[in-house]
């Protein structure tokens, strides 16, 4: 009986943490790219109100839980100059790639760098209001234990500290 609990204890402790971790740094577990991102009528996409891995900005205009909102990013004078200075703090973040950086609008994928797993991120001018709308959400799972919302809040800080 011992033998057997200890070879389950070998599968289960190292053996398949070995095997997840190998597939994640075969880049297996980033997902697929959503076709769907950008701006659509002025929002960024919706989350997905079953799945707690996203914070929107803009969640308020969807089906959404709290879990979802979080507040857009205020700033203050040009709003070009705003989001250039966004668009260099998302550039210099660990894990980012800016996949797209247009006037108004940014998108940017996180890669974590243990796992490999990819989260997409989305920034919007809203210039008629003076603030920037977010999007951070996991592509993979249905819990992201929030590190999207960390993220936003991060680039926030940053931005404010600049």
């Amino acid at each position: 009986m011992s033998q057997t609990l200890r070879v389950i204890a070998i599968v289960v402790f190292v053996v398949i943490p070995l095997l997840v971790l190998a597939v994640g740094q075969a880049g297996l577990l980033g997902g697929k790219q959503p076709t769907d991102l950008g701006l659509h009528n002025g929002q960024l996409k919706a989350p997905r109100a079953d799945a707690w891995n996203s914070v929107s900005s803009q969640a308020a205009l969807h089906p959404h839980t709290d879990y979802h909102v979080i507040a857009p990013l205020a700033y203050r004078g040009d709003a070009k100059a705003a989001f250039i200075k966004l668009t260099a703090i998302v550039r210099g973040m660990g894990g980012a790639t800016v996949i797209s950086a247009e006037p108004g609008y940014l998108y940017a994928q996180f890669q974590t760098p243990l796992m490999k797993y990819i989260d997409d991120v989305e920034f919007a001018l809203d210039a008629q209001s003076g603030v920037i709308q977010m999007r951070s959400a996991s592509r993979l799972g249905s819990k992201d234990f929030g590190a999207n919302r960390k993220r936003l809040e991060a680039v926030r800080s940053a931005f404010a500290a600049q």
